[in-house]
């Protein structure tokens, strides 16, 4: 019975230990260029790729919503792979090379994008 309260505590230790220290995801909102549906596939699989657990580009107010682990990924990083992508972001501008091969419907207008950085 000793065995059992002991075994049992640990585990309450344990449990408790790991819930105080778990990460919160970290939302947040990122402005991305683009045109079309095309354009949001490839968005968020950067942006997942770069490490975020959620990505939701909207196609009308260009804003990517994302969630991330702190301690994983950073919003730099999600942008650099979003740029890498041939996007330009809030902070960086998209890969020229990349941006050249995008389908014709998804070059937009890149004199409102960021400059690079």
């Amino acid at each position: 019975m000793k065995a059992v309260k002991i075994t049992l505590a640990l585990l309450i230790s344990l449990f408790a230990t790991n819930f105080c220290f778990a990460q919160t995801s970290t939302k947040e909102t990122i402005k991305v260029w683009g045109n079309c549906s095309n354009c949001k596939k490839h968005i968020e699989k950067a942006a997942k790729a770069a490490g975020a657990t959620s990505a939701d580009w909207n196609v009308d107010t260009k804003q990517l919503k994302v969630s991330y682990d702190p301690s994983k990924t950073s919003s730099v990083t999600i942008q650099q792979y979003i740029a890498k992508a041939g996007y330009d972001t809030e902070g960086f501008a998209g890969d020229d090379a990349a941006y050249k091969k995008l389908d014709a419907c998804c070059q937009y207008d890149r004199k409102k994008a960021a400059p690079k950085q």
